[in-house]
């Protein structure tokens, strides 16, 4: 992998990370449960796409 490769891997897992977080924070303050679940569904979404780029080293 070269290094302009690696670059775009840590940004992608930094903003995959943030996003999981966002989602695990604001489903945790919805009191709207279908809404919640959707988020949670997020959560899980950026969860699953974050461990395909740590897959990558």
């Amino acid at each position: 992998m070269t290094s302009k490769e690696l670059l775009y891997v840590e940004d992608a897992l930094g903003h995959e990370k943030f996003m999981k977080t966002c989602s695990c924070q604001t489903s945790k303050q919805l009191s709207d449960v279908a809404l919640s679940n959707y988020i949670k569904q997020l959560e899980s979404t950026h969860s699953g796409l974050m461990n395909k780029f740590l897959n990558l080293f």
